[in-house]
């Protein structure tokens, strides 16, 4: 939701725990909206000199304003004992996400570097997206970013990183990274997230080739959807399915999915599988776009989405409801691929079409993070500080709001499956595809909670010490203090 207004923005975020705990990998989003009553903050003196007190202070008086849970924030807190802002949000802060309502959604991040991203989705890195199997301390690639040095250098999804150096003389392996810090010392050993950071890789591709080369990150733009495989039109049994993967939901994706959707209106396309499995989230206003292409067959007085503030800010609620596109299709069945790692505007999409194509949709893969708040996001300009507050929580036309514990359980139908990651995104017999495809062709399956998906689904694929392995879970790889790319794209680096 990006409702702009006196340096403000209204967004949505998920924020997986860095920890690893409760499904592993820290993400977030960001998710501003397409209109409607923007929250005006109350007017705060701006320090000139940005000292971290009064940061702290500044960051005090807007969560104390706007955060949805005041109930919950401690009477007084002194920022002294922190030694940043976000470790002084974090003590504020600690009770709503004790409770599971704030898992780090709130937090401070930079104007600049957050608006670049977006905007266009630039960013600085080898351009992947990295999830790792803690048990088996082993490191791999889910997708690889065009026009980023990694896919150049033969970096790829199902490539699986097994050294990290800055020289070939101090290569380490992955699992004695892993064995000396976890998931963290592996991000501390990708190094930082800027242009020209140089890291010595070895590394096994997909086909079971070794290869140890020196990869510079560099300045790149995320495509939301992938040129190579991102829209499809597959034939499912004799029925034109539309199938699109969607990366992160900012600016530069609005075009992309014109442009998809109107593809599938000329095929006739009305079965679709939309591919989120690793969406995080990002701008509401394109989440809302995304709904309206699925909504030929709405009216303008169907309700696509609820906002609701706290009491004392209840003047900003807003109803959003369809607005039919141009290249709007009318679907009949819609197979939504979810991992934990699908969050806050991709959960907001989802939820918007339950009321009206339940039980005609379906949960494939495993069940999604599980974020019905949003922020609003308040700018201090001359520190380049926006502060990210948990200020309103989400529903759809049916009222459904309390989603803290993933989708599946609102949905009539969900179906496991594996990410198998040996083969690409969008590939039909690729497990979480194929699943999807099943569903919409009417074939049954396990549904999301029940039975463990490994076990059934690595009997389709020939035992290999190069492939990765199809058993869960596998985490997707975040820094604890993460960039905005990374909160919107969790798992990039």
């Amino acid at each position: 939701m990006a409702l702009r207004k006196y340096g403000s923005i209204l967004a949505l975020a998920a924020l997986l725990s860095s920890c690893g705990g409760g499904g592993g990998g820290s993400s977030a989003v960001s998710l501003p909206p397409g209109g409607g009553a923007t929250p005006t903050p109350t007017p705060t003196p701006v320090s000139t000199t940005c000292s971290l007190q009064s940061r702290q202070n500044w960051a005090f008086d807007q969560i104390n304003e706007w955060y949805l849970f005041p109930e919950t924030l401690p009477a007084g807190l002194s920022p002294t004992p922190y030694a940043s802002v976000q470790d002084y949000i974090d003590a504020l802060t600690a009770t709503a996400r004790g409770q599971g309502r704030d898992r780090y959604f709130t937090y401070i991040t930079s104007i600049a570097d957050e608006n670049a991203f977006l905007n266009s989705g630039a960013t600085a890195g080898f351009g992947i997206r990295l999830s790792f199997d803690s048990s088996a301390s082993r490191l791999f690639i889910l997708e690889a970013f065009e026009g980023a040095p990694a896919l150049a250098a033969g970096i790829d999804r199902g490539t699986e990183i097994l050294a990290i150096g800055t020289s070939t003389s101090n290569l380490q392996t992955v699992t004695s990274l892993f064995a000396q810090g976890g998931a963290g010392a592996i991000s501390s050993a990708l190094g930082p997230s800027t242009a020209g950071t140089s890291r010595v890789l070895r590394f096994r591709d997909a086909t079971g080739v070794e290869t140890t080369t020196t990869v510079s990150k560099a300045d790149y733009a995320i495509q939301p959807i992938s040129p190579r495989y991102g829209v499809q039109i597959i034939d499912n049994g004799g029925t034109k399915t539309g199938y699109i993967n969607l990366r992160t939901f900012i600016d530069s994706a609005e075009q992309q999915l014109r442009d998809a959707f109107l593809q599938f209106r000329n095929a006739g396309v009305t079965e679709l599988v939309i591919d989120l499995r690793y969406n995080g989230g990002g701008l509401v206003r394109t989440a809302e776009l995304l709904a309206d292409l699925l909504g030929r067959n709405r009216f303008a007085s169907d309700v696509q989405g609820v906002t609701r503030f706290r009491a004392s800010k209840s003047a900003n609620n807003e109803t959003r409801n369809f607005q039919t596109q141009a290249q709007s299709v009318a679907p009949t069945r819609i197979a939504f691929i979810t991992t934990g790692g699908s969050a806050s505007a991709s959960e907001l999409v989802i939820n918007a079409m339950i009321p009206y194509l339940d039980p005609n949709m379906a949960l494939i893969g495993s069940n999604t993070y599980g974020k019905p708040v949003g922020q609003i996001g308040l700018d201090r300009s001359a520190c380049d500080d926006r502060i990210r507050i948990v200020a309103f929580a989400t529903e759809n036309a049916d009222g459904n709001a309390n989603y803290y514990g993933g989708l599946a359980s609102s949905l009539t139908n969900s179906c496991q499956a594996a990410d198998d990651i040996n083969l690409p995104l969008g590939n039909p017999g690729e497990a979480s595809t194929a699943r999807a495809l099943g569903f919409l062709s009417g074939a049954a399956c396990t549904p999301i909670g029940s039975a463990a998906v490994g076990a059934t689904s690595s009997t389709t694929i020939a035992p290999s010490a190069q492939r990765a392995p199809l058993s869960l879970p596998r985490e997707l790889l975040m820094p604890a203090r993460p960039t905005p790319a990374q909160r919107e794209v969790p798992g990039s680096f």
